[in-house]
């Protein structure tokens, strides 16, 4: 007995694709094409706008994936610069999970985020320069700001803990939020619609900095710890 059609399963059309994904790939693919090298200079933003038919903020993003990927600099009134060789195959690490429901996919996030932020408030606790003290103290001011103006401070929490992240002179770890970054932002942008999600752990980033500023590793630790674990809870009972 044949199978009616309307059992069969529906091939959907494809996506769209990320216009800014596409270029940071013909970016990619133009590195190793021409075989550049460290030092060597990228094609100026109206050659790649021309080249690739593509608006400026769109170019822009993908300069500032590749910056956030440590690969490229910009140099003020100079260009755009190749720090180090890339392909398309380095660029990006495809992440997925199956999580129907925002909790899950939040409680699955918050294990991979307890992994990386613990370990790398320890080794800036270890490795932070006196400058990179000046700059995580800078975005947690700006944090505190905003926080105490608005009640809330999603954008400046997360450059507060990019700003850990670069201190531990290892560019993985922010390698690593880039290419979860739109997986780990829906921790900054209130989930539940709750403006006051993880509003209590806001008073452990001041320790969390002291830390890091007295050198203590476990102290780093315990403290980035305090505040995941506000997360936790938060995302519990906020999800109920």
């Amino acid at each position: 007995m044949k199978a009616n059609s309307s059992d069969r399963p529906v091939i959907r059309p494809l996506p769209v694709i990320d216009r800014a994904r596409q270029v940071t790939d013909a970016l990619a693919d133009y590195v190793e094409d021409a075989r550049l090298q460290a030092g060597d200079r990228l094609p100026a933003e109206r050659e790649l706008m021309a080249a690739l038919a593509v608006g400026r903020s769109t170019i822009r993003e993908a300069i500032r994936h590749f910056q956030a990927l440590g690969v490229i600099e910009t140099r003020k009134g100079s260009g755009t610069y190749l720090l180090k060789p890339v392909s398309r195959a380095t660029i990006h690490m495809p992440l997925s999970f199956d999580a129907a429901h925002l909790r899950d996919a939040l409680l699955q996030t918050l294990e991979v985020r307890r992994g990386i932020e613990c370990e790398a408030g320890m080794v800036a606790a270890r490795r932070r320069s006196a400058k990179d003290l000046v700059v995580i103290e800078e975005k947690l001011n700006e944090m505190e700001r905003v926080h105490l103006e608005k009640g809330t401070s999603g954008p400046e929490d997360l450059a507060f803990h990019l700003a850990v992240y670069d201190a531990t002179h290892n560019p993985l770890f922010r390698q690593l939020l880039e290419q979860m970054r739109e997986t780990f932002e829906r921790f900054w942008e209130h989930p539940f619609d709750r403006q006051d999600f993880a509003r209590r752990s806001f008073p452990f980033h001041r320790t969390l900095f002291n830390a890091i500023a007295a050198g203590d590793a476990e102290a780093a630790r315990a403290e980035t710890l305090k505040i995941l674990d506000i997360v936790e809870e938060d995302i519990k009972e906020m999800s109920k």
